[in-house]
């Protein structure tokens, strides 16, 4: 059974734990800034969540399939795009539909060509597992090299349509091992012979790429890593050339004279209350009960014991800075434990509920996790934890048996975050539970100019915070750190989503 691709979306953050390291191999180069660009070796905090599927790959921490895969063209930050497997994309005026013109003479890793018929094959993959943003697009190929693809309504959201499948061998998505064998036409292939799965990953850069001189590197190696302590301590004797890592680790990884990257916007973490009619889990059905949730959790006390400050509490689901984002709004619900507790008894659920919350290794909002359970236990809340593991983790995340799931989730928009975890066919929304009020509003984003999209948007969120579909708790900084000595690092990082350096970045 096909797991789903749902990775599309944003699902992870910094990392606090992850997958055992087996294997010591020496780390990068020596000999400056830069180094020889012999081998480039970068500490993971998780392993591949899908292993080597193409569309199966969240974006966080996704340089080996950056590797071996290409996109038609990568959205970067300023809601641009650069052409990569093709040489120029042309989009609608009406966003309904855009042509790529493929480069001439590229090749996948089996030796057939980056064609018109594979680029269709590779979207094909995402029409039933990703049928919220693919499910109804269609195809017309002029010629091998171009083609154009076409959705029935206008796309709000179309860079990021176009940026994010990754294209595949049209024999690869049959092939059995396509988790296993990728055969992408990416700057590298995959060793497998040199590599160890759950551990070791080891990518040989193919000379002949279209952009090899953006790629200096002769060699990557990815290891996933056991802990954040041995990534630190692999960084710190130069077993990796960086690693991401988390708020708790920061003042030990700033004394180690190492260079820290710092970004901000990436994401929010907040408790999802996706049973918003109470059909699982009745409670959820009442709002004076999702109130309640959110007035018990102090979000500062958070911020500052437990991130160390390297967070801001929020109260509103779309990001500060978005088209969405009210300015001037207050917390709606500020820390109350006692007019919490009466909202639970006028709603007559003060003997509370359970919720299960799914964890997967390697996300750093499980810090809180404790903190979460003490304080919705003043409600008579209970929180089982689900653990989920291997490749069908992000599956079984999204599949709607888990309906208060708690996340750090966050896109380039607030179009996109409105699309992902409010509509009804939004992937983080699990339940799938539709508003009449949301998607009235969503269509005066889809069809309406900017100034009425932007309103539009800026109600949803309005109407989200005063229904309490969510306990929006913090967003967190990312942390990205290396070792000067070794690795340059482009200013300007390539990743709108403003999780870590992609893979471009490394020079």
């Amino acid at each position: 059974m096909r797991r789903s691709k749902h990775a599309l979306a944003l699902l992870a953050l910094p990392a606090a734990a992850a997958i055992v390291l087996s294997g010591c191999a020496s780390g990068g180069s020596d000999d400056g800034a830069g180094g020889d660009h012999d081998k480039l070796v970068l500490g993971m905090t998780a392993d591949l969540s899908a292993g080597w599927d193409s569309n199966g790959q969240p974006p966080y921490q996704s340089w080996g399939i950056q590797a071996v895969y290409e996109t038609l063209a990568r959205c970067v930050p300023g809601d641009e795009i650069v052409p990569q497997a093709a040489d120029s994309i042309e989009i609608s005026d009406d966003k309904k539909s855009f042509t790529a013109h493929l480069r001439e003479g590229n090749t996948y890793s089996d030796g057939t060509p980056v064609d018109a018929a594979s680029v269709q094959a590779s979207y094909e993959d995402l029409m039933e597992t990703a049928s919220d943003r693919y499910g109804d697009i269609t195809f017309d190929i002029a010629d091998p090299q171009t083609i154009t693809i076409t959705w029935p309504e206008p796309q709000p959201l179309i860079n990021l349509r176009i940026c994010q499948p990754y294209l595949a061998s049209i024999d690869y998505f049959s092939s059995p091992d396509r988790d296993t064998t990728p055969i992408g036409s990416g700057p590298y292939s995959y060793d497998a012979k040199a590599s160890t799965t759950g551990s070791i990953y080891e990518l040989t850069k193919k000379d002949d790429y279209w952009d090899a001189d953006s790629y200096p590197y002769e060699n990557i190696e990815l290891r996933v890593l056991a802990d954040e302590t041995a990534s630190i301590n692999a960084l710190k004797t130069g077993q990796i050339d960086g690693t991401v890592f988390s708020a708790g680790a920061y003042d030990e990884v700033e004394k180690s004279g190492k260079e820290i990257i710092t970004l901000d916007g990436a994401g929010l973490t907040m408790i999802h209350l996706t049973d918003r009619q109470g059909k699982i889990i009745p409670a959820l059905g009442d709002l004076r009960v999702r109130q309640a949730m959110n007035m018990v959790i102090d979000k500062q006390q958070v911020v500052d014991q437990l991130y160390g400050g390297h967070a801001t509490p929020i109260w509103q689901p779309l990001q500060e800075g978005s088209q969405g984002y009210l300015e001037d709004l207050e917390d709606p619900y500020p820390y109350d434990v006692d007019k919490a507790k009466a909202l639970m008894k006028e709603a007559g659920f003060e003997d509370g509920f359970t919720i299960t919350v799914p964890t997967m290794e390697g996300q750093a909002w499980t810090v809180m996790l404790p903190y979460l359970k003490q304080q919705l236990g003043e409600l008579n809340i209970t929180i089982e934890e689900k653990a989920l593991s291997g490749p069908d983790a992000i599956a079984n995340l999204l599949s709607g048996d888990y309906p208060v799931p708690v996340w750090n989730v966050g896109g380039i928009s607030s179009i996109e975050d409105i699309s992902i975890h409010i509509l009804g066919t939004g992937f983080w929304n699990v339940s799938h539970q539709d508003d009449p009020k949301i998607d009235e509003l969503w269509q005066q984003i889809v069809t309406g100019d900017e100034q009425q999209s932007i309103q539009a948007q800026q109600e949803i969120n309005q109407y989200v915070i005063d229904q309490a579909w969510f306990v929006p708790i913090l967003a967190p900084q990312n942390f990205y750190a290396y070792d000067a000595s070794k690795v340059t690092i482009s200013g300007d990082l390539s990743d709108p989503f403003k999780l870590h350096p992609n893979l471009i970045d490394f020079q």
